[in-house]
């Protein structure tokens, strides 16, 4: 749930990168905050929340052209969720309160199946929090297509997009900054219209 700051005139809004582990939702994070145009004193801390062996990242940051909702400007957290399964209770966690999703998947044929289990948790995990993935913005990463053994995004449509109402969907090369901000910008646009059309009210 987005929320509002009426001392700050800011809406907040929470944006989780899901997907498998190693498919480079860290990296998306890491380019964001190196990258992103934001005034210094606006953008949050690259905080780490590290397991032995997996992580969580969270930053937020108001981009130096926010846009004003009736005199709100928007401020974006950005969360990444750990990719392997035995950090579920954790992803559930990172998932409460989202607004809009980016699901990074892993282009590399060997990591088919796991993106495709990676994406029914996360519908599964959604729906323990009584949320529905039909009713959150959310759009597709297909990262990694520097690499040689990359499947066609074709098959990749089919079977990650394969729906009744098919979401935008970027090619990516996360640690080369390719497709980060494209994918970036696309979910923000989605989420700015969804609040513009149906949550300004909350805002008069």
């Amino acid at each position: 749930m987005a929320l509002i700051n009426q001392a700050t005139k800011e809406l907040q809004v929470k944006i989780v990168y899901y997907g498998p582990a190693l498919c480079g939702k860290t990296t998306n994070l890491q380019q964001v905050h190196a990258h992103v145009q934001a005034a210094p004193e606006n953008k949050g801390k690259l905080v780490s929340l590290a397991t032995s062996s997996d992580r969580t990242l969270f930053f937020d940051f108001l981009p130096v052209e926010a846009m004003s909702i009736k005199g709100f400007r928007t401020k974006f957290q950005l969360y990444t969720v750990p990719g392997q399964v035995i950090y579920n209770t954790t992803r559930q966690l990172v998932l409460r309160g989202v607004d809009g999703v980016v699901f990074v998947a892993d282009s590399q044929y060997e990591k088919m199946a796991e993106n495709v289990e990676s994406f029914a948790n996360m519908e599964e995990n959604l729906r323990t929090l009584k949320l529905n993935l039909a009713e959150i913005p959310y759009v597709l990463q297909y990262n990694k297509r520097d690499l040689p053994n990359v499947a066609p995004v074709e098959y990749m449509e089919y079977l990650l997009n394969n729906r009744e109402y098919q979401v935008p969907t970027f090619t990516a090369s996360a640690h080369q900054c390719e497709g980060v901000f494209e994918t970036l910008n696309m979910i923000t646009r989605l989420l700015l219209h969804k609040f513009i059309n149906e949550g300004s009210r909350k805002l008069a």
